[in-house]
């Protein structure tokens, strides 16, 4: 299948794992976290269940594990565990060629916006530095905005309504099995950026226009879709 970029005004872009090399810390404070609260989360698990919102992490592993739905106060705690474990760790770099891609974006006259189901509101508040003049927050679709988040279609069918743009105008572009389903969802073309372990087609079986394997590919090859 072809693909274009061509009739697209607008982008929407993941944020853990596209924009951040973020996932292995991620990772690493689930793993802790469900440990510490007698559940168990491998990096397979993490990277499976990356882009939900960790209400619905909690939820579904709870599930998995002891049979049943974590209460609400059990979610908040062991969110909360897991964010100042996360918020503990190295900061995580910028993608390499991610920056490219949003300078390549913006000279097109694509308008840019985020859509995570992240809440670490550290994160959150950095992208708005590191990527300054392409982000604010009122572009930006995070786990406050949403109830449900990926893979319903409700976080990008949010981005659509904020960038004033039809599906058909837009494209997302996404590392994680769930965050491509909601995009697909939401009926917008979604572009697989596989920067984890996943093998490719786990990816591809949710249905993106094309797989790529790093940001990087993806700004060495911008001009040819367009």
């Amino acid at each position: 299948m072809s693909f274009s970029l061509r009739n697209k005004s607008a982008i929407l872009f993941d944020m853990d794992g596209v924009l951040y090399d973020s996932m292995p810390n991620h990772s690493k404070a689930w793993s802790q976290a469900m440990e510490k609260f007698g559940m168990y989360m491998s990096p397979h698990d993490v990277y499976m269940n990356e882009g939900a919102t960790g209400h619905d992490t909690v939820v579904r592993i709870s599930l998995r594990d002891r049979g049943y739905e974590a209460t609400p106060s059990e979610i908040d705690d062991i969110y909360n565990y897991k964010a100042s474990l996360f918020r503990s760790m190295p900061e995580a770099r910028v993608m390499p060629g991610a920056l490219e891609v949003f300078r390549k974006a913006a000279a097109a006259g694509l308008k840019i916006l985020i859509v995570t189901g992240s809440g670490q509101k550290n994160l959150i508040e950095r992208v708005q530095r590191d990527f300054e003049g392409y982000i604010t927050r009122e572009r930006m679709v995070t786990a406050f905005e949403v109830t449900r988040g990926k893979p319903y279609p409700d976080p990008y069918l949010k981005g659509l309504s904020i960038a004033g743009v039809s599906a058909g105008e837009a494209v997302v572009v996404e590392n994680a099995p769930l965050g491509i389903r909601a995009g697909v969802a939401a009926g917008i073309d979604t572009i697989a950026v596989n920067t984890g372990p996943l093998e490719d087609e786990i990816l591809q079986a949710e249905g993106p226009v094309m797989l790529m394997h790093s940001m990087q590919e993806f700004a060495d090859r911008f001009e040819t879709l367009l």
